[in-house]
């Protein structure tokens, strides 16, 4: 085994590798980025080495400093973690080459699959089945467009180099393409270095599965069964489990069998993923493979009872796996769901800030790249954290996950933990039925804007009401946040889903309270309550009408309001803050950047006449481009930026000037 490794990536994932290496007895080297000065996983190695300024081309995309930082510090090993130059067969060669050993597949092997043109080929040879596309060596826009045309809209553009959605665009009719292979092209060319594209025919309604493999260097490789992962936006994964809810013994034998196939042509050792489409026939296509460890490798671990980091140290270092197929035991049911920095409501647009304030439940895994006091910088993905659940069977699971999130907090920075929570209150997902158009199909982000008034003024008067109705000792307020009865005027602020809600409370002289919610009034009275366990209830009399409120108890953040049968979720709302990140644009006809980030592309000149909704601008953010777009007709009267200028959020980017529109 080795004495020391050199973990070349950066927040939860370099973290991960860390703790299976301190428990291993291995010495840790951090690199971190000017950006990351301050960062945990700084903080966390044995030893840290600084390689460059914040932007990931001036730092953890340097193969150069990385392997300069191994040298320095006598590193016997190099973990490239996931993302950054996890999957780049150059740079794993160059750190052979110098004498360090690389703890992923061989360049060669990373070749073969890294690359999706390449794995799609390789599979065709190898009767693993593949959808129809094109992955030819010549990728030009105009051979692209031919092969569109041949394969039959709608069609999806991927970067042949990489994973986690970046370059990736559905296009739907022949006129989108050219402008969707270009922003592919930039996106792809910034996360990976690579610019070539291929397509394939997309698929409407998929699940998609993919299939964990382990391959040690002595011929043995074993498939640990698969994960879900169809929950998507933008491309990216929300939500994954093992075992999938539509893969039965039969089915996971089959795609096992092609994962295993495939990777023994490659001559794949190390850990890697095989993923797969299910369509609605339940027929599985392959699309790519991933020649690293994944985000949602956790969900594995907790069902095959394997460290993974621990088995790619050990087959880096020359071990034998020491067991095979006929060994892998899969218990129970895992859910892993993805904390990310993120501005839902404003159609997940990257979020920075500073965390003030991260609480994580007791009895589940968390998986956090992240501390109070932590800056959550615009170079990098926006992956916060990951929480992880196990139980003997899924609704189990789905159980623990619910109460999980309820007592999950993170404040200081947008994110998506209520889209989380909904997703998971969701009765189709419940159920296990799940595609890539999840979120669409059931409206998930659009519900999170659905708030019954009834519900917070019940919930603010259940807080005021609730503790007179029994012991106050014994109560579900004396296992929670602490509350304060309220006199005239009380305000409480919530949140709900991306929408804050003032209630106003005045206690009324005959044990009632009058709630002013959005201005209107409803008048409360506690009927009853109901303490066993931990289930906790009050119910709540609003204008005769009963709602139910499940209060926050046991280091839970989230009150619940059932009102006809749907349920509104609550959280107080921390204090205001008076750090403003960037001002804020005051002129009506005025475009902010709604983020930090770097201008890619300008549409527009000082005096063209624009319509509403046209593309002025691309910020590239986070590894991902946003289209800064007109809000209505107007001339440009200030163009303020270029191509290449990193901008400030907040910052005023173009004027409109609506008087001058045609």
């Amino acid at each position: 085994m080795f004495s020391s490794v050199l973990v070349a990536n950066r927040g939860e994932i370099a973290l991960r590798v860390m703790r299976s290496c301190a428990r291993l007895g291995i010495r840790t080297i951090a690199v971190y980025s000017d950006a990351d000065a301050r960062s945990l996983h700084r903080l966390a190695a044995d030893e840290a080495v600084r390689i460059g300024p914040g932007p990931a081309a001036e730092s953890y995309l340097r193969a150069d400093r990385l392997i300069e930082a191994a040298l320095a510090t006598r590193a016997e090993a190099i973990h490239p973690g996931y993302g950054f130059l996890a999957e780049n067969p150059a740079f794993a060669e160059d750190v052979v080459a110098a004498g360090v050993a690389w703890i992923g597949p061989p360049p060669s092997a990373m070749r073969a699959l890294g690359d999706k043109a390449r794995a799609k080929a390789l599979a065709e040879a190898n009767g693993v089945p593949v959808l129809p596309g094109y992955h030819g060596d010549v990728a030009a826009d105009e051979d692209l467009v031919a092969e569109a045309a041949r394969i039959g809209y709608p069609v999806l553009v991927k970067a042949s180099a990489g994973g986690g959605g970046r370059g990736m665009r559905v296009v739907r009719a022949h006129d989108d393409l050219r402008d969707a292979l270009a922003a592919a092209r930039r996106e792809a060319d910034a996360a990976f270095g690579d610019d070539r594209l291929l397509l394939e025919r997309f698929v409407e309604r998929p699940r998609h599965v993919e299939i964990q493999l382990l391959a040690d260097a002595h011929g043995t490789i074993v498939h640990l069964g698969e994960r879900e992962c169809s929950i998507q936006r933008r491309h990216q994964k929300l939500v994954e489990e093992s075992p999938s809810p539509a893969v039965d013994d039969d089915l996971r034998a089959a795609m096992g069998d092609a994962a295993i196939r495939l990777a023994r042509a490659a001559g794949y050792v190390n850990a890697g993923t095989a993923e797969f489409l299910l369509d609605e026939r339940g027929a599985f296509h392959f699309l790519e493979v991933n020649a690293r460890l994944q985000v949602e490798h956790p969900v594995t671990e907790a069902v095959a009872r394997l460290d993974l980091v621990e088995q790619q140290l050990r087959i880096a270092a020359g071990d034998r796996l020491g067991f095979g197929q006929q060994d892998v035991r899969l218990e129970g049911h895992a859910i892993e769901v993805r904390i990310v920095a993120e501005d839902v409501a404003a159609g997940f647009l990257p979020a920075t800030g500073r965390v003030t304030a991260f609480d994580v439940p007791d009895g589940v895994r968390v998986d956090a790249g992240v501390a109070p006091g932590t800056a959550i910088p615009s170079f990098y993905d926006s992956l916060v954290a990951k929480v992880i659940v196990h139980a003997r069977d899924r609704p189990g699971a789905v159980q623990a996950m619910a109460a999980a999130l309820d007592a999950t907090r993170l404040e200081g920075v947008a994110s998506n933990l209520e889209l989380l929570a909904a997703i998971v209150d969701e009765p189709a997902f419940r159920s296990g039925a799940l595609t890539t158009a999840f979120l669409d199909e059931h409206a998930v982000v659009d519900s999170l804007k659905e708030v019954d008034p009834r519900g917070v003024a019940a919930v603010a008067a259940a807080r005021s009401l609730g503790p007179a109705a029994g012991d106050e000792d014994d109560g579900p307020w004396s296992e929670g946040r602490p509350w304060r009865a309220a006199g005239v005027g009380e305000r409480t602020t919530w949140l709900a889903g991306d929408r804050t809600i003032a209630a106003e409370l005045t206690l009324e002289g005959d044990g009632t309270a009058r709630v002013v919610v959005d201005g209107t009034t409803f008048h409360c009275r506690l009927t009853g309550r109901h303490d066993e366990g931990e289930e906790r209830r009050v119910a709540i009399d609003v204008d005769r009408e009963i709602v139910v409120v499940h209060p926050a108890v046991r280091g839970r953040f989230v009150e619940t309001a059932s009102v006809d049968g749907r349920a509104t979720r609550l959280r107080l709302a921390p204090p205001p803050s008076g750090d403003r990140a960037g001002a804020e644009a005051r002129d009506a006809g005025a475009l902010a950047a709604p983020m930090p980030g770097r201008i890619v592309r300008v549409h527009v000149a000082e005096g063209d006449h624009v319509a509403a909704n046209d593309p002025l601008l691309v910020l590239e953010a986070m590894k991902m481009e946003h289209v800064i777009a007109a809000a209505g007709a107007g001339r440009v009267s200030r163009l303020l930026v270029e191509v290449g200028d990193q901008v400030a959020r907040g910052a005023t980017l173009v004027t409109l000037d609506a008087d001058g529109a045609r």
